[in-house]
């Protein structure tokens, strides 16, 4: 690999080279039973009754993005991330696409709380919709034609996924759709390279209130 690549897109291998070492350590700590649900939630998967009682687990909004559950959600996830996130990373700038990441993988946590507080959640892919979400958001109020053509592409990706998504019971699809909505939001208040200017102050704000008030909102929810 060229040195080059390293210096144009530091935050998505950063965010590779975090989420690899994280899988290893699943397996170096828990060797055969690194996809056991216990072994997942010791390493930072959301598990929102346990969160419900336990306030001071709220990092645990954050620590899921970097949990796979195997091989193949790993790779897969890994693999949409170096392509993606790349591009991502070219629209949005190295600090604002690492604050877009994070972003959407706190709200698709945070509906996955709220919404299936039973299940054991892990996985970069909450993420991974926010970043589809924010290039479909981009592509539909661009000038630019390659943004245009990519945010119908991603569109597309996005609603066949979530078809994927109703019959496949094991893919957590509230996280996805959190996802979605905090990666939507994040790419409106989060200014881009391709044209700064492409949001007012006021749809910037509104947006980044929007963002607050919904995660305080399921937080609220969470500990009435």
């Amino acid at each position: 690999m060229q040195v080059n690549e390293w210096k144009r897109y530091p935050a998505t291998y950063l965010l590779l080279g975090l989420t690899t070492l994280t899988f290893g350590c699943q397996y170096l700590l828990n060797d055969f039973q690194a996809t056991a649900p216990l072994s997942l939630f010791k390493m930072g998967a959301m598990y929102g009754v346990f969160v419900q009682y336990s306030p001071l687990d709220l990092w645990r909004l954050v620590t899921p993005i970097f949990v796979h559950i195997g091989l193949e959600h790993f790779l897969f996830n890994m693999l949409t991330l170096y392509f993606i996130g790349k591009m991502a990373e070219q629209i949005f700038g190295t600090l604002r696409f690492l604050g877009l990441y994070l972003l959407a993988g706190v709200m698709g946590n945070a509906f996955t709380l709220i919404f299936t507080p039973n299940v054991i959640a892990a996985g970069a892919s909450t993420s991974l919709f926010g970043l589809f979400a924010a290039v479909v958001i981009l592509g539909y109020y661009s000038h630019s034609p390659l943004l245009n053509q990519l945010g119908r592409s991603y569109l597309s990706l996005i609603i066949v996924n979530l078809i994927f998504n109703l019959f496949t019971p094991s893919v957590g699809i509230t996280g996805h759709l959190g996802g979605l909505v905090g990666g939507a939001l994040a790419a409106i208040f989060l200014a881009n390279k391709v044209e700064s200017r492409l949001f007012s102050r006021g749809w910037r704000l509104t947006a980044f209130l929007t963002y607050i008030i919904l995660l305080v909102t399921i937080l609220g929810f969470t500990y009435l």
